[in-house]
């Protein structure tokens, strides 16, 4: 393993080029980075600011922590709401849950289903592939689609129609090339399904109708049975994608409200015993990079008592990331 390659295994946690030298520090947050790394960086984030801003506007910063009841008061808010985040986090959960929860019919037509839909990869797999995973997924996909678009016929088209036709090919076999070089992707844990997800397969299937349509009964016999054939592999990637875009929101649904459930039960201690410590004047007394005790103690209580939200905010930013990038690849898009 060359050391790029060996520094990139770490992408989930730092945001380290990508192996065509992107930095893209937006993606990396959005999509590629360990929800606990993002988390982590709020959290310092947090954090730091509070320290700078007492380091700056110490002295009024330290009467306005001392002589007023606000600290306590945002405090009391936070753990208010810290148990109320958790409460629909968790029934979200169990609504998303809730979908593994139905009748023996039911589960019948799912397992129908997937067997009628495995059955079909298998006919475009080789022994030693299993389009199961997602990174084989994509290869025997994008194989399949970019063999049936070189195969488009533009016999008995005019120069019109023929350059329509190649173009639309070259077309639907870069974009496939793209989905299937794997091997370049690597380090975020869900880098693969990102590939899946990006690619545009509704623009293509329009694109397949409307020739369709527009050469109907000027080509070759065949061409019409090739964009049919074409169209129905961008069916099958669009089901396999569609699949797979299911299993990450319940994974990651189940990995928010177990992250959040795990964080929550310390920062309401914490934050509680911070309350009870400032009515009771129990404040530590050391200094901190020169901070004042008071301005510390509350940098980190607040802090803490923000990482619900943060986590909540580290998976949210993602989940809504998904939604959008899925919701614009299909044939229909909202701008």
């Amino acid at each position: 393993m060359n050391l790029g390659r060996a520094v990139r295994r770490w992408r989930d946690w730092f945001p380290i080029p990508s192996a065509d030298g992107e930095f893209g520090i937006i993606r990396w947050v959005l999509l590629e980075a360990n929800r606990l790394a993002v988390t982590g960086a709020l959290l310092t984030f947090v954090f730091v600011s509070f320290v700078l801003l007492g380091t700056v506007w110490t002295f009024e910063m330290q009467n306005l922590l001392t002589e007023t009841s606000a600290v306590q008061t945002i405090l009391d808010t936070l753990l208010s709401g810290m148990i109320l985040l958790v409460s629909i986090v968790v029934s979200i959960n169990s609504i998303v849950l809730s979908h593994d929860m139905s009748s023996v019919s039911n589960q019948s037509d799912r397992v129908e289903g997937a067997s009628d839909f495995r059955e079909k990869l298998s006919k475009l797999s080789r022994p030693e592939e299993n389009p199961s995973d997602p990174a084989s997924f994509l290869k025997v996909m994008s194989r399949e689609i970019r063999e049936r678009a070189e195969r488009l016929d533009d016999d008995g088209l005019d120069s019109e129609g023929s350059e329509d036709i190649r173009t639309y090919a070259s077309t639907v076999a870069e974009m496939a090339d793209k989905l299937g070089a794997v091997e370049n992707t690597g380090g975020a844990e869900f880098a693969v399904l990102w590939k899946g997800m990006e690619f545009r397969y509704g623009a293509q299937m329009e694109r397949s109708g409307t020739l369709r349509s527009a050469h109907k009964g000027e080509a070759a016999d065949n061409l019409e049975d090739q964009l049919n054939h074409l169209t129905d592999a961008l069916e099958l990637f669009a089901v396999g994608k569609e699949y797979f875009k299911t299993l990450y929101y319940t994974k990651e649904v189940s990995k928010l409200s177990q992250t959040l459930l795990v964080t929550s039960l310390p920062a309401i201690l914490i934050n509680a015993s911070t309350i009870l410590a400032i009515n009771a004047g129990l404040l530590p007394d050391f200094w901190v990079l020169g901070l004042p005790p008071l301005q510390t103690f509350v940098a980190a209580a607040f802090t803490i008592s923000l990482a619900p939200y943060l986590v909540f905010t580290a998976y949210m930013l993602r989940l809504s990331a998904v939604a959008r990038l899925t919701a614009s690849a299909g044939i229909f898009s909202l701008n």
